[in-house]
């Protein structure tokens, strides 16, 4: 009889096979029918460590993160196009992208923890990878965070084309949201230390050591006791996006972390900058390299969240701090 997670696993490599064959990853009935059917897949919650999957595996989800990730990146662009030719305000418009209500929740859940964890209204915000439809930090101005000011970055000068053509029409957001064409590495503490909150998208360093590098970068050039929001995975939705472990927040203290079990596929990390300076070992230094304080991990046991429900969240579970 084969196991849950071996049936699970056999799904998702033929996912892959099917999806890597594809001439084109540009949104079309096969493109949507399989990433939709991938998703469904791997939403259920399960108790799947993919880290403990053989190499071949794990060769095949970092290749399947980067398709899905190219397909997101695609897919965006295809509707921030049609949604700025509408002559009206195109944020209008915004429930035609197929998983804008996704995005309602997700928004919703973030700014509920977020709020938990700040005693006054951010200024302004940082999006790292925001891309050409911003939908995080539309919905989080619109709806949310009505007069704080949302800075997003982007390496791709076409996206942040795309995403300004969106908001240039809108009286109130075309005030408050910026773009900058920048790499995230080349953000510098002289822009960082400005941010009260710094978000950083999924698919922002698509490895284990990109995602490391991009980290530690933050923990060195934002202000001390900012607020970092990172989006992780947990169970099979490891197969969609890259996990953030939050014993790897080398320079924060990790407050919380999320793990939604409905259509949300993201869970959310979030981390305080240390207000003391911790000397952060750089990834290419050996175990002769300086010391660093891993900060006290929260931990999180999987709950149904009712984006409609501030209280209805996860029960943290507090490790103790411990140095290395």
């Amino acid at each position: 009889m084969v196991c849950q997670k071996d049936a699970l696993v056999q799904k998702v490599c033929e996912f892959y096979e099917k999806i890597s064959s594809l001439e084109s990853l540009k949104p079309s009935k096969d493109v949507d029918m399989l990433f939709t059917q991938l998703v469904f897949t791997c939403m259920p919650p399960n108790p799947i460590d993919v880290t403990k999957l053989c190499k071949r595996v794990q060769e095949i989800r970092s290749n399947l993160i980067r398709l899905c990730g190219e397909a997101e990146g695609l897919l965006e662009s295809h509707y921030s196009t049609i949604l700025g030719s509408f002559d009206d305000n195109p944020l209008d418009h915004l429930e035609i992208f197929p998983y804008f209500n996704n995005y309602l929740k997700l928004s919703l859940l973030e700014f509920n923890i977020l709020s938990q964890y700040t005693n006054k209204v951010p200024s302004k915000i940082a999006f790292l990878g925001s891309g050409p439809l911003p939908l995080t930090s539309i919905v989080l101005a619109t709806y949310h965070l009505t007069s704080t000011s949302f800075h997003n970055y982007d390496i791709d000068p076409s996206a942040n084309l795309m995403a300004t053509r969106l908001v240039s029409s809108d009286p109130d957001l075309s005030k408050r949201m910026f773009f900058h064409t920048k790499d995230v590495m080349n953000v510098t503490s002289c822009e960082l230390k400005d941010y009260d909150v710094v978000f950083l998208a999924a698919l922002v360093g698509m490895d284990q050591e990109e995602k490391l590098r991009v980290i530690d970068h933050l923990a060195k050039n934002m202000a001390p006791g900012a607020i970092l929001m990172l989006r992780s995975v947990h169970g099979a939705r490891a197969f969609l996006y890259p996990i953030i472990d939050p014993c790897d927040l080398r320079g924060f203290e990790v407050l919380s972390v999320f793990h939604p079990t409905d259509e949300v596929i993201n869970s959310v990390v979030i981390a305080r900058k240390l207000p003391i300076s911790v000397p952060i070992q750089s990834l290419d230094q050996g175990l002769g390299g300086a010391h660093h304080v891993m900060l006290p991990c929260k931990c999180a046991e999987i709950q149904a969240f009712n984006p409609l429900n501030k209280l209805n969240m996860i029960e943290e579970l507090a490790a103790e701090d411990h140095l290395i």
